[in-house]
C-alpha cells in the first residue's frame, strides 16, 4: 500500500468533514491519503440560482476535470449533487452509510398562518414543496456553503432557511430554532456520500469497494435512476426517497410545478430482489399520470 491516494474535495467546512470521513475509514484500513481542496464553479459563482448557471453537475465539474487530469486520484461528494450521468472514465467506487434524509428549517419566530413569512432555499425542490403546502409565503434564492447560507439568514429579515439536516449535524452546526420537514420528500440520495475514481484505477476501486455500503448503494439507485427517467437533462422539482425495511423497498417520489400548485406522486413497495430497474419503472407511471406533461411546462419555463 505505498501509493498515497489523493483525496480531491470542495474546500466547504462540509465537505471537509466527508473528505476527512474518508481519509479516517481508508486509514483504519492501512491505505494513506492526502486531502487536496479545490473550489468549485457552484461555490464562486453565488449571485446567480443554480438552474441559471447552465451548467450539470456545478459542485463536482471542477474535482471531475481534476480526476481526468491526474491531479487527484478520488473525489468525495454529496450524492445529491452529483448528475445521474457520470463523465466517461469516471465511476462510483463507494457509497457511504446513508445519514438522516430530511430536510430541516432553521427559523426565527416561525409562524406558518403569517401570510408575511419570508422563506429561502436555492433549490427548486424545496422551493415548489414549501409553495405546495404555504401558498401564501414569499420564497428568496439561497447560495453559497452552508456556513455561508446561515450567516445570510441570521443578517437578514427573512422568517428561515431550508437546509439538510444531514448537512448541518456533520459540522454540529444545528441552531436550536429548528423544525424537522417530515412532510418534504428529500432530493434523490440526500444524506449519502459518494467517493467517485477513475474506471482504470484498480488500486483505488479496490480500496473504496471496502467501503461501500450495500443497502444504501440499493436505496439510491433507485431514488436516481427515477430522476434520471424524469429529468431529461433538465433541472425540476423532484424529491424521492427509498428505504429498505423486511426485504422490502419502500419508496415515495413526487414532481412539483416550479409555482407549488401541481404535484403528482408515487408511493409504491417491491421486494429487494427487483430494485434493479424499479426507478425508471415508477417514473414511468408518474409520467403517464401527468408527469410528462407537467415536465414540458417546466422545461419551457425554465427555457424562458
Amino acid at each position: 500500500m505505498d501509493k498515497v491516494i489523493r483525496i480531491g474535495t470542495r474546500d466547504s467546512e462540509l465537505a471537509l468533514w466527508q473528505a476527512n470521513t474518508v481519509q479516517q475509514q481508508l486509514a483504519d484500513l492501512g491505505y494513506q491519503s492526502e486531502l487536496v481542496p479545490v473550489k468549485s464553479t457552484g461555490d464562486l459563482i453565488l449571485d446567480k440560482p443554480l438552474y441559471e448557471l447552465g451548467i450539470t453537475g456545478v459542485f463536482t465539474k471542477t474535482l471531475d476535470i481534476a480526476m481526468i487530469n491526474n491531479q487527484v486520484d478520488i473525489a468525495v461528494h454529496s450524492m445529491k449533487d452529483v448528475p445521474t450521468l457520470l463523465p466517461k472514465g469516471i465511476v462510483e467506487a463507494a457509497i457511504l452509510p446513508r445519514a438522516q434524509t430530511q430536510d430541516i428549517l432553521v427559523h426565527k419566530n416561525f409562524s406558518p398562518s403569517n401570510n408575511n413569512t419570508i422563506i429561502a432555499t436555492g433549490s427548486l425542490r424545496r422551493q415548489a414543496q414549501w409553495l405546495h403546502k404555504y401558498p401564501n409565503h414569499t420564497m428568496v434564492d439561497l447560495r453559497g456553503n452552508v456556513n455561508t447560507r446561515m450567516q445570510k439568514l441570521s443578517d437578514s429579515d427573512w422568517q428561515g432557511a431550508i437546509f439538510a439536516k444531514a448537512g448541518l449535524a456533520r459540522i454540529g452546526l444545528t441552531p436550536e430554532k429548528t423544525i424537522d420537514l417530515d412532510w418534504m420528500i428529500p432530493a434523490p440520495a440526500q444524506g449519502a456520500m459518494l467517493v467517485v475514481a477513475m474506471e482504470n484505477d484498480e488500486f483505488c476501486r479496490k480500496a473504496l469497494a471496502k467501503l461501500n455500503d450495500k443497502n444504501t448503494e440499493t436505496c439510491v439507485h433507485v431514488e436516481r435512476n427515477f430522476l434520471k427517467k424524469l429529468e431529461g437533462g433538465c433541472t425540476a422539482p423532484i424529491g424521492a426517497l427509498a428505504t429498505i425495511k423486511n426485504g422490502k423497498i419502500y419508496f415515495e417520489g413526487a414532481l412539483f410545478s416550479l409555482d407549488g400548485k401541481q404535484k403528482i406522486s408515487i408511493i409504491k413497495e417491491c421486494a429487494i430482489n427487483k430494485a434493479e430497474n424499479i426507478g425508471e419503472i415508477y417514473a414511468e407511471e408518474l409520467l403517464v399520470k401527468g408527469g410528462k406533461e407537467l415536465m414540458k411546462e417546466i422545461k419551457a419555463q425554465m427555457a424562458s
